[in-house]
């Protein structure tokens, strides 16, 4: 891609970044209100049975996963005009999901100035590694990665350490602001759960509560997750890297039913997310459709992005995502090549 056509796209995608505050202020409202309604049916026909009651917790579930888009919004001062509003209306939705404002937008900005580049992994990303890096890492460090990277502890473990231990602590060197940001989420998160535990029960906010951080977690990392390891994704060395090459052809277009596109709040647009990330979630379908070079970017959808489970380690030879089988098959190649005397 050209600097001409880079400059062009972006210009192109620029005119989507105003933030509309009659959308925004609609969109909290069908958001939380459907998510607070849904809750208490949840609630209420726990008194028939849990099989009752998880039908609005599995709907409760995707509205969660909405009430995150709204603050990730937040977080990139997308959302509102205003930079008080967004980190105000951040700084609650954060209560809701769990998330401290500061510590995860301050992580997700570098995730953004990151993304694709071998050379600066590690920060607000999935852990990935180079198929070279795997293969002379030590035993340890092989097993804690295939651990990781197992769909059970992904996707069943990792909405526990994300809610619970993750997002209750300051990182490491995190400035005065972020710490207070931090201290206080967790203050409130304390107060509002507590309340509602004494008002429908410890048992009762459990299972209903529980349930719906459990699934929409588990969501919430597997759009992460997936928007990012597919086929043919970008992943370079610095010296190579391009921001808009990592948004456009590092981050995919998850094309999804429209109700499963409305409860996610348009993230499967994530390739115009990556390249904008002030346009706010409301006009990322918009900017996409009225933005040719973006309608030619990697498309999954949710029956193919499924194949990307058993992408596990990246190669630099061949530009992809090869499955701890192909890595062992090609390990062993490379020892019998290696073995092979010289003519």
């Amino acid at each position: 891609m050209t600097l001409q056509k880079t400059n062009t796209l972006r210009k192109q995608v620029a005119a989507y970044e105003t933030s509309t505050t009659k959308e925004s202020v609609w969109q909290i409202i069908n958001t939380v209100g459907p998510y607070i309604v849904l809750w208490y049916l949840a609630y209420i026909s726990l008194s028939v049975s849990y099989w009752l009651a998880l039908v609005p917790i599995v709907i409760a579930a995707g509205f969660f996963v909405r009430v995150f888009i709204i603050f990730h919004d937040c977080t990139h001062h997308s959302f509102f005009k205003n930079r008080r509003t967004n980190r105000v209306v951040g700084t609650a939705m954060g209560v809701l999901t769990l998330f401290p404002f500061d510590r995860w937008g301050n992580e997700h900005a570098i995730h953004h100035a990151t993304s694709g580049n071998l050379d600066k992994r590690g920060t607000g990303d999935i852990w990935t590694l180079t198929v070279d890096e795997y293969l002379q890492a030590p035993l340890r460090i092989r097993l804690a990665y295939r651990f990781y990277r197992n769909p059970l502890v992904m996707f069943g473990l990792g909405p526990i350490f994300e809610f619970v231990l993750k997002n209750r602590l300051n990182r490491k060197g995190a400035k005065k602001k972020e710490r207070m940001n931090t201290y206080l989420t967790n203050v409130l998160i304390l107060a509002l759960n507590g309340l509602l535990a004494w008002l429908v029960g410890w048992q009762a906010f459990l299972l209903v509560q529980g349930s719906i951080f459990f699934l929409a977690g588990s969501v919430g990392i597997w759009l992460f997750y997936v928007q990012h390891t597919f086929e043919d994704t970008y992943f370079v060395e610095n010296q190579e890297w391009e921001y808009v090459k990592a948004a456009v052809e590092g981050s995919s277009f998850y094309k999804l039913p429209k109700f499963i596109q409305f409860l996610t709040g348009n993230i499967g647009f994530h390739h115009v997310h990556h390249l904008s990330p002030r346009v706010p979630n409301y006009k990322l379908e918009e900017a996409h459709n009225n933005t040719p070079p973006l309608q030619t970017v990697p498309s999954i959808t949710l029956a193919t992005s499924l194949k990307s489970l058993r992408f596990r380690l990246w190669d630099e030879k061949s530009k992809n995502f090869l499955s701890f089988k192909e890595v062992k098959a090609l390990a062993k190649n490379r020892a019998s090549a290696e073995l092979k005397p010289e003519l």
